[in-house]
C-alpha cells in the first residue's frame, strides 16, 4: 500500500469515528432530555401521592373524632376510657397491617434484584 492510499484511509476511518462520535453525542442528548421529562413527571407524581397520604391522614383523624365521640355518647363512657379503646383498636389494627405486610415482602427474590438492594443500601448508608 502507497503512503497515499493509507493515509486517505485513516482519514475515512477518523471521518467514520467523527460521526459515530456525533451520533452517540446526540443519543446522549435525547436520552437525559427525556430523563429531565421523567424526573419532572416522577417528581411531580410523588408530590400529588404525598399529597393525597397527607389528606388520607387528615380524613383518618377526622374518622377516628367521630369513632371517639360516637363511643363517648353511645356507650356511656368516660373520655379516657374510650381514648384507651380506640388506642388498642389502633395498635391491634398497626400490629396486623405490619405483620401481613412483612409476609408479603418476604420471599424469593431474583440475585439481581438483591444485588440491586445490597447496591443502594450501601449507597444511602455511604459504606463502599
Amino acid at each position: 500500500m502507497k503512503e497515499a492510499e493509507r493515509s486517505r484511509g485513516l482519514g475515512a476511518a477518523a471521518r467514520v469515528t467523527a460521526l459515530a462520535s456525533s451520533v452517540m453525542d446526540l443519543h446522549v442528548r435525547i436520552a437525559l432530555q427525556e430523563m429531565d421529562r421523567e424526573k419532572r413527571r416522577l417528581i411531580s407524581g410523588l408530590i400529588f401521592l404525598a399529597m393525597g397520604g397527607v389528606f388520607l391522614l387528615f380524613s383518618l383523624l377526622a374518622s377516628e373524632i367521630f369513632l371517639l365521640l360516637w363511643m363517648k355518647d353511645t356507650l356511656q363512657l368516660k373520655l379516657d376510657l374510650t381514648l384507651l379503646t380506640i388506642g388498642l383498636i389502633n395498635i391491634i389494627l398497626a400490629g396486623l397491617s405490619l405483620r401481613i405486610g412483612g409476609q408479603l415482602a418476604k420471599g424469593p427474590y431474583l440475585p439481581e434484584t438483591l444485588e440491586g438492594i445490597s447496591k443502594t443500601t450501601k449507597a444511602v448508608l455511604g459504606k463502599s
